[in-house]
């Protein structure tokens, strides 16, 4: 079983990604047959769609100048994604829209189909259900297997690791992946 833990945050090793490695962990420790793998948008340039609907014919993206390749193609190869974000005034941060709408290249032919995801919101203090919302709105639109989700409390750096409800729900989420494939 391949699972990709994805973390919008610029932050590369921010509250988000720590919350989604932590999953990760969880779900090494209960299978360890399972490769694991993190990927952090922090560092990486995802321009936005750009609307052109050139990927309908040409099956995928023809926005080549940026890392979405490269993304595109392990978010394809997994069975799980365990996709998280923080939380920006109520809603996904502008990266993990980009990655969002980037997707609709791989929704013609289906490719992300039949995959489990779960979905992760960090907010310092409200939004997250929203933030699940559009997470979990990407994730039915490409016809994902919902396997839970994962929501965090963190303002500050490191505040994440405080959080004991967020780190027992990712240990359980992680757990439950484990199983999954």
């Amino acid at each position: 079983m391949n699972v990709l833990g994805i973390s919008g945050s610029m932050q590369p090793n921010g509250n988000t990604a720590y919350l989604v490695k932590k999953i990760l962990e969880a779900a090494t420790e209960a299978n360890a047959e399972a490769t694991c793998e993190f990927v952090s948008l922090g560092g990486h340039h995802i321009y936005p769609c750009t609307g052109c609907l050139q990927c309908r014919e040409k099956k995928e993206c023809v926005i080549t100048n940026d890392d979405w390749g490269k993304v595109a193609e392990k978010v394809v190869e997994c069975d799980v994604l365990v996709i998280g974000t923080p939380v920006y005034y109520y809603d996904v941060c502008g990266q993990m829209k980009n990655f969002i709408d980037r997707t609709y290249s791989l929704w013609h032919d289906r490719k992300l189909s039949g995959k489990y995801v779960v979905t992760v919101a960090v907010n310092g203090d409200c939004g997250a259900d929203r933030a699940l919302e559009t997470l979990e709105g990407f994730a039915n639109a490409h016809e994902f297997i919902y396997a839970g989700s994962v929501t965090g409390k963190a303002f500050l750096p490191g505040d994440i690791a405080n959080d004991k409800a967020a780190l027992e729900a990712a240990d359980k989420i992680g757990q439950k992946i484990a199983t999954l494939g």
